[in-house]
């Protein structure tokens, strides 16, 4: 037997392969010890009903947390994205109401005109970002705490402070039809999650957005444009904060100016728990969609218990500090 076979940390249970080994599926072993837990204490918990609903909470916040990976990915953070999600979603509504006072001249136009609008509108909030965290070297917190502020006021100005009502059923049908049994939000994000896992795994775009946040100055050195990049991967995020306000307002029938409040927190809270970096660089999408999941598993378990959403808002922080010291722990190398 060989030095190197009685060396604990390079055995099967030694503390380098459990520390891999935590590192790669820690963030599936909770959800399924979440999912256990839940199932025994609450006989309604697996049922198909249930696990739908699951399914169509996260998905809003699951598209949102998808986008923010992307900046979260090159050490940024974007606190815009409730917002956008009001402002996306009242404008592209006012193009799909049959409202005669809520919407503009000529509604209702058909979807694709209102889902064509409330996107732009969600690609141009994100690129008023991006050109001032890329080309003005606004610090991200203050380029995107400035956007939250700016879309909520456009938001109450455009509608005047009023829902929009009344939206077509063809405009709902991205927040209530189904195909196949499966329902359209649902779909939606798993078209999301695909192609946002194809670009980060299997495109050039993707390998450059782990270099520049891996180390900024070496991809300069390498020749990879980091101001585009930056300024891309905010539109990526305000696009599909964007297409998450249009489904808000398609699911409950009509865009409300006050939707889209804290869902920062839980896209944010969502990438983090998923073990992405607050550092950048490091992250898998397929981390951020589990963690999405456990807060929408822990959400809806909590309310099958009868526990009170307050209590909610206490354990969520607790489980985004708690990933955030992991994370620190982890780039200490302790």
């Amino acid at each position: 037997m060989s030095a190197t076979d009685n060396n604990p940390s390079n055995s099967w249970f030694g503390s380098d392969r459990r520390r891999l080994i935590v590192q790669e599926y820690g963030i599936f072993l909770a959800f399924l010890l979440l999912a256990v837990f839940l199932s025994f204490s609450n006989e309604y918990f697996l049922t198909a009903g249930n696990i739908s609903n699951v399914l169509l909470q996260t998905s809003i916040n699951g598209v949102l947390a998808i986008g923010m990976t992307f900046v979260i990915l090159t050490r940024g953070i974007d606190l815009s994205v409730g917002s956008v999600v009001a402002l996306t979603g009242i404008v592209s509504a006012s193009f799909a109401t049959t409202s005669a006072t809520a919407g503009i001249v000529g509604a209702p136009y058909p979807p694709y005109v209102a889902l064509a609008v409330g996107l732009l509108v969600g690609v141009a909030c994100g690129a008023v970002v991006g050109l001032i965290v890329s080309r003005f070297a606004v610090p991200a917190f203050v380029a995107t705490l400035g956007m939250l502020s700016a879309a909520r006021g456009l938001t109450l100005i455009y509608g005047g402070g009023k829902p929009v009502p009344a939206l077509t059923p063809d405009f709902r049908w991205i927040g209530t039809g189904s195909v196949l049994s499966i329902p359209m939000p649902v779909i939606l994000l798993a078209i999301v999650f695909i192609v946002a896992w194809w670009i980060l795994n299997r495109t050039r775009f993707g390998r450059y957005i782990y270099a520049v946040g891996g180390n900024p100055h070496a991809a300069i050195t390498s020749g990879i444009n980091v101001s585009k990049l930056r300024f891309l991967v905010y539109v990526i995020s305000g696009g599909l904060s964007g297409l998450a306000g249009m489904i808000l307002a398609a699911r409950t029938g009509s865009a409300l100016p006050q939707a889209g409040i804290a869902y920062e927190l839980d896209a944010i809270a969502a990438v983090v728990i998923g073990g992405t970096s607050l550092s950048g660089g490091v992250g898998r999408i397929t981390g951020t969609l589990i963690g999405a999941l456990i807060i929408g598993v822990m959400n809806n378990g909590l309310d099958l218990m009868g526990i009170q959403s307050y209590y909610q808002q206490v354990l969520k922080g607790a489980l985004i500090v708690g990933a955030v010291m992991l994370d620190q722990k982890r780039n200490l190398g302790s």
